[in-house]
């Protein structure tokens, strides 16, 4: 196929021309005038700086400049396409795949934030505490009350300074003797971290 070079190369050579007596001539260094005749365009720092040399080169030979420019823009842009084609499928994203990785990306960093919230609010937090019953605090000649209360798992509970163990609904029980009028209950429950959560109630017995 009739090239850009080719046609540069076959005139030079129909007129006896080397290389170096071009380069004389049109002040055009020799790497860029082999480089134009072998159609490699890769060490040109752009299309406009080859149009001027393929002007200049073509005037020295007289050959028709606007042919020489066509067949160019012709070669150029063939290659142009075949690179970029080449480049599509690895760095090319439609705007949907773009989208859809934006989205991705920030429902992941969306559950990152909460999975870190709830792990400081995890170790920060004082475990809860609900005391089922009794629901209320005057006893007339019982001698002992029944307290059932409720936690959160991995918790120690310290009722009146005696431990209690939960249930595995992390339900404590635990009786209180009615010995005095005004009978106090500390309730200390210590979580996994380490944080208490303190209650004291008071019941009272009348005879």
């Amino acid at each position: 196929m009739l090239t850009t070079g080719t046609i540069l190369n076959k005139e030079r050579i129909r007129r006896e021309l080397s290389i170096e007596d071009v380069e004389k001539k049109t002040r055009i260094r020799k790497k860029y005038l082999s480089a134009i005749e072998n159609d490699d365009w890769s060490i040109f720092p752009s299309k406009t700086y080859i149009l001027g040399i393929l002007k200049s080169y073509g005037k020295f030979l007289d050959l028709d400049g606007d042919k020489l420019t066509a067949f160019f823009r012709r070669e150029y842009e063939k290659k142009e396409e075949i690179r970029f084609k080449r480049k599509v499928p690895k760095t090319y994203l439609t705007p949907n795949t773009k989208r859809a990785l934006s989205t991705l990306m920030f429902i992941f960093i969306l559950c990152f934030i909460a999975y870190f919230g709830f792990q400081l609010k995890l170790l920060f937090s004082t475990p809860n505490v609900e005391i089922l019953s009794p629901t209320k605090n005057l006893f007339i000649k019982e001698e002992f009350v029944e307290l059932v209360g409720k936690t959160d798992k991995e918790t120690i509970i310290i009722v009146n300074g005696e431990k209690i163990i939960p249930d595995k609904n992390s339900i404590f029980r635990t009786k209180i003797p009615l010995a005095a009028e005004v009978n106090k209950v500390v309730i200390e429950v210590t979580g996994a971290n380490g944080r208490k959560t303190i209650l004291t109630r008071y019941f009272e017995r009348k005879k």
